[in-house]
This record gives C-alpha cells, sequence and structure tokens, in this order.
C-alpha cells in the first residue's frame, strides 16, 4: 500500500505546537491591552517613563461612546493629568515622599486627590442620569430605617452645620449614594452632597466625622440641582476621604 502523509505526520505534535503558538499570541495581545489606559508612564517629576514590558504600546483603538457622547481614543486620548499640584518632594531624589505645601483637601492632595474625571453625569442604559435626588424622582421612598431628611448634619467636631434637605438616588443600582444638606450660614452658603458611605445617620442627627465644621464652607459644589457629574462625585468623595488624614494634625501621627 502507498504511504501517505498523514501516516509519516504526527498531528498530536502539530496540535501541541500550534497550542503553544496561540497561548504565547495570546499572553501578547493581553499584556499589550493591559496598557491600554494609563500609559505611557511617567516618573514622579512628570518625565517619560520607560515601559515595564519587552512589548511595544498597541496602537489606538477608537470607541464610540453611547447616547451621542462622541468617541474616544486610546492609548493617545489619555485623561490630562493634573498640572501644578501644591505639594513638594521632602528630598530630590527618586522614590521621596511629597507632602502638601497649601491646603491639601482644597488642592486635592494625597487622600484627598481626585481624578480628572468626565465632566459629564453618569448615564443609565436609557441614557438618563443614574443619580438624581429623591424628590426629583416618585418612584422611591423610605420602606425602612431612619429617614435623616429634616435631621441636622454634625460634623467631626461635634458641631452643628447645616440640616438635611434631600437624599440622591442611583436609580439602576436602587441604593442612595449621596445625602444632600443645606449648611448653615454660619458655616457657608448653599447645599452640599455627601457620599453616604462618609455619612452615619443616628437617632437625632446625621454624623459627617472625617471633617471639622470649618471645612465645610469649601467642600466642592455640585453645579446642578438635579444631577452630579463624573468629576464633582471624585472631587466630593475626596475631600471628605481626605478629612480622615487632614482635618486634625494629630491625625497626621500614629495612631497605636
Amino acid at each position: 500500500m502507498t504511504e501517505t502523509f498523514f501516516g509519516q505526520f504526527d498531528l498530536a505534535s502539530l496540535s501541541l505546537w500550534l497550542f503553544y503558538l496561540f497561548f504565547a499570541g495570546l499572553v501578547v495581545y493581553l499584556q499589550r491591552e493591559n496598557m491600554r489606559e494609563g500609559y505611557p508612564l511617567e516618573d514622579e517629576q512628570g518625565n517619560p517613563a520607560p515601559t515595564p514590558s519587552v512589548f511595544p504600546l498597541p496602537e489606538d483603538k477608537t470607541f464610540k461612546l453611547a447616547h451621542g457622547r462622541g468617541e474616544v481614543s486610546y492609548p493617545s486620548q489619555q485623561v490630562q493629568e493634573r498640572e501644578d499640584l501644591a505639594m513638594e518632594q521632602t528630598q530630590p531624589v527618586r522614590g521621596y515622599p511629597f507632602v502638601p505645601t497649601g491646603d491639601p483637601l482644597v488642592d486635592g492632595i494625597g487622600p484627598a486627590a481626585w481624578v480628572n474625571r468626565r465632566d459629564v453625569p453618569e448615564l443609565d442604559g436609557h441614557g438618563h442620569p443614574k443619580i438624581v435626588p429623591m424628590a426629583a424622582t416618585e418612584n422611591f421612598h423610605v420602606a425602612a430605617g431612619r429617614d435623616p431628611r429634616g435631621l441636622p448634619v454634625m460634623s467631626g467636631d461635634k458641631v452643628v452645620v447645616g440640616t438635611v434637605t434631600d437624599m440622591w438616588i442611583d436609580e439602576p443600582e436602587q441604593l442612595v449614594r449621596f445625602i444632600e444638606y443645606q449648611l448653615d450660614p454660619e458655616w457657608g452658603e448653599g447645599k452640599r452632597l455627601v457620599p453616604m458611605t462618609l455619612a452615619v445617620i443616628k437617632r437625632d442627627h446625621v454624623k459627617i466625622r472625617t471633617i471639622y465644621a470649618k471645612h465645610f464652607a469649601n467642600v466642592p459644589v455640585h453645579a446642578s440641582p438635579r444631577q452630579v457629574t463624573l468629576l464633582e462625585e471624585d472631587k466630593i468623595a475626596a475631600y471628605y476621604a481626605g478629612g480622615v488624614i487632614y482635618a486634625d494634625e494629630e491625625r497626621l501621627e500614629p495612631q497605636l
């Protein structure tokens, strides 16, 4: 009988080598896709840093945003870094920490840092703002627990600085994201938002322990009474969270 090609060829070996080549290509592809955001890197002084990889940056990929919000391309159209930050390095040597030179809560430094996100509200699947005040929708009500509306707002130094006026709901997730309160004239003016996770609802007040009364006047303001943007969310959360460290000089010291 005449021998055929497959009679002398190891198909199992071919399958194994094809798998090796496919897996190697998959590793290269995933590693390059992993560098699509956040690259090219910079060092602490803002100078270009070498890419810590044997693979080059991926080519631009353009994404069409939903609900007519245009297009973005990565990695070339990275979010612009914040400039002229009020901080300085303790020593002019790579690796030494930076310290704030002004008010870190206002300047957004360290634990109070925020990301330069898009100044537009996050949308749900229907193109509507996800987070809205409860007063603007009839689909939600307080079914259990303490309704904080009308309760006084107390700061971390136990001073009443305002009154809760509303709660802001994440409609798709069906949970409270922010508590809205009106500042007393002594501590500022207008309404502010505080993330629900950074407020504690008590029986007779709402406690915001991370910042003191003197800090409330500088809490970032949301421009619209009916929606909050991604950038505003980040600034608001960063201000309160930064107070865990920066509200009091004693908090900067070891706690043990």
